[in-house]
C-alpha cells in the first residue's frame, strides 16, 4: 500500500511546488514570460525620463525638455543592426503614418534613440533616417553621447543591451510611450502596428475632446 501511493504523492508534490514557483515568478499568473513581467513593472512604476543630452541627426543638442508638453513615442536601436532594428523602425514608420498629421509635432513626436553613439554619429543618423521617411523634426533620430547618461536611460526604461565581440548587440525591442510630463506610461509590442497606432490616436483624440 505504501509503495502504491508513494509515486503519485511524490508527483503531486512536484506539481504543486512547480505551480507555486510559476505563480511567484510570473507576477501571480498575470505575466507568463520574463519580458511581460518586466513590461508590467515598468508600466506600474512609470519611471521619469532621466536628465540626458541628445544629439540628433541635424547636429542639434537638447534635453528631454525639448518635448515638454508633448507625448514622445520612442524606439531604441543601433544602425549597424541587420536583424530586428530595421523591422522595428519600419513598423514605427507605419505607426507614424497612421497618426493624424494635425497631432504631429504639436501633441506628439517620434524619437528613435541609438544606443551605439560611437558609430551612430550625426551623419550616420541623418542617412539612416532617410531609409524610413523620418523627417528629422516630428520624427527625430538621435544619440546620447555620454555613456553614463545613456546607461541611466537604458536602466530606467528596462532596455537590455548586451554587446558581443563583433560590435553587435543583443537587445530587447518595443515601442515606448512617454507622457507630456516625461514619465514612461506604456510599453507596446512593436509587431502590433495597428494596436499601437490605435492606442496613440485614442489618447490624442481623447485629449483633444477634453
Amino acid at each position: 500500500m505504501i509503495k502504491r501511493w508513494h509515486t503519485p504523492l511524490a508527483a503531486l508534490i512536484v506539481i504543486i511546488f512547480g505551480w507555486v514557483l510559476f505563480y511567484c515568478g510570473t507576477d501571480g499568473f498575470s505575466a507568463f514570460t520574463a519580458e511581460t513581467a518586466r513590461v508590467n513593472r515598468l508600466i506600474d512604476v512609470k519611471p521619469k525620463f532621466p536628465d540626458v543630452t541628445f544629439e540628433d541627426s541635424k547636429g542639434r543638442s537638447y534635453s528631454i525638455s525639448e518635448f515638454e508638453g508633448k507625448y514622445v513615442f520612442i524606439t531604441f536601436l543601433y544602425t549597424s543592426c541587420t536583424t530586428v532594428c530595421p523591422q522595428l523602425e519600419m513598423n514605427m514608420s507605419k505607426v507614424y503614418e497612421k497618426v493624424p498629421s494635425k497631432y504631429m509635432g504639436k501633441e506628439i513626436v517620434f524619437l528613435s534613440i541609438s544606443f551605439d553613439p560611437v558609430r551612430d554619429d550625426v551623419s550616420t543618423l541623418e542617412k539612416y533616417r532617410g531609409y524610413f521617411n523620418s523627417d528629422g523634426e516630428t520624427w527625430r533620430m538621435a544619440r546620447i553621447p555620454k555613456k553614463a547618461e545613456l546607461d541611466s536611460l537604458l536602466k530606467a526604461f528596462g532596455v537590455i543591451v548586451i554587446p558581443d565581440e563583433n560590435g553587435n548587440f543583443a537587445h530587447n525591442s518595443a515601442f515606448y510611450l512617454v507622457d507630456k510630463k516625461g514619465s514612461l506610461v506604456d510599453v507596446m509590442d512593436y509587431k502590433k502596428i495597428d494596436e499601437a497606432a490605435n492606442k496613440l490616436v485614442g489618447i490624442l483624440d481623447k485629449e483633444a475632446r477634453d
